[in-house]
């Protein structure tokens, strides 16, 4: 056998207590309370890890989806914010997608499979098609996804859950009596412009039908699922809510009657758009633009005199309230339904007589809710 020198001994010695350390420190580790791996911290609007509350505690394994329209139009943009900031809040995850264009269903389709098959305990959707996208909800709902319509009721209203939206007829109705008020005498010779979405979309008829409602047109029906016509309305155009679509829209209505000074948009984009024809035909300071939405934007616009009125919704509102039906749904069972008023203002620095509304300051104050 070899002899053994007190030196190697040590060295022996040493080497067996690092061993039974490295042992114990490999023990300590398996026992920890490490996050899975790809897991990560919810964060806040900030980008920074969200405050830990009991709230945050409990809703970090519930996922709410949100499918808007298009990730392009601010409305939306605002409305994707409001709607992580609201699941920071509650610890909740958000998964997103978005239409290419206002009017691309099957993206809005594919996104609700997509979001069913990844758990989602929610869906919140502003449909772009109202009727072609019902039977890809109620397969959700069928799932027992919860199912939110924001901003855009469906085609029936009840084939979703719930809808957390602007009255948007109301919306219309506003900025109707507002023109009809601003241009007093004239306003039964009025040459008005329509500068609408998409035909059979909800939330344009909707508009549409109470601007000419408010303007004074006879017998409007607030439920029609058809845009309502007005001998005063000598040109329409369809633009998707698109700025350039809007100002291709004022040209073409333009080429067909320049004597047009009233024009309605169905959100400020188009109205942006329409300016932008009407300037380059130096007819800018001829012509009323009225439009819907109040964003920050839009509001600037107001200041700038680019609109002179519009009716402002509150995106941001109706992101927070669906995230939160969604968690108590997942939490506690509670289940939302029915329609949710989320408030309309008119917007404008020339007030008319009559007409209920702000200044820009407060819409400045309060754009997108």
């Amino acid at each position: 056998m070899a002899y053994r020198t007190p030196a190697h001994r040590w060295v022996k010695r040493v080497g067996a207590a690092w061993l039974v350390i490295a042992m114990l420190a490999f023990l300590a580790a398996c026992g920890s309370s490490a996050a899975p791996t790809g897991s990560t911290a919810p964060t806040s609007a900030g980008g920074g890890a969200a405050a830990p509350t009991s709230g945050a505690a409990a809703g970090g394994d519930i996922t709410v989806g949100l499918i808007t329209k298009t990730d392009t139009n601010p409305f939306f943009v605002k409305m994707k914010e409001g709607a992580q900031k609201a699941a920071d809040a509650k610890g909740m995850k958000l998964m997103t997608a978005a239409g290419k264009t206002d009017g691309d269903n099957q993206s809005q389709v594919t996104a609700i499979e997509n979001m069913v098959t990844a758990g989602v305990k929610g869906i919140l959707i502003t449909p772009s098609d109202t009727k072609a996208i019902v039977p890809a909800i109620k397969k959700a709902r069928d799932a027992g996804v919860l199912v939110i319509a924001l901003d855009t009721p469906t085609d029936p209203q009840d084939a979703t859950d719930a809808l957390f939206a602007t009255d948007n007829f109301k919306a219309g109705v506003l900025i109707g009596q507002y023109a009809k008020a601003t241009l007093g005498d004239k306003a039964a010779s009025a040459k008005i412009a329509t500068l609408d979405l998409l035909p059979g979309i909800t939330v344009g008829v909707l508009r549409h039908n109470g601007f000419l409602s408010g303007f004074g047109t006879p017998n409007v029906d607030p439920k029609a699922g058809t845009y309502a016509e007005n001998a005063q309305v000598v040109c329409s155009q369809d633009t998707e809510g698109n700025q350039a679509k809007g100002q291709t829209a004022m040209e073409n209505c333009l080429q067909k009657n320049p004597d047009i000074n009233l024009v309605y948009t169905i959100n400020e984009p188009a109205a942006f758009g329409a300016y932008t024809a009407l300037k380059a035909a130096g007819k800018e300071k001829d012509v009323l633009i009225v439009s819907v939405d109040g964003g920050c934007q839009g509001v600037k616009g107001v200041v700038d005199g680019q609109i002179v009125a519009t009716s402002q919704q509150y995106p941001l509102k109706m992101a927070e309230l669906g995230v939160n039906a969604v968690y108590d749904f997942a939490s506690k069972g509670t289940k939302v339904s029915g329609y949710t008023d989320t408030g309309v203002t008119l917007i404008t620095d020339k007030a008319a007589t009559g007409v209920d509304s702000k200044d820009t300051k407060f819409g400045t104050e309060n754009c997108w809710g």
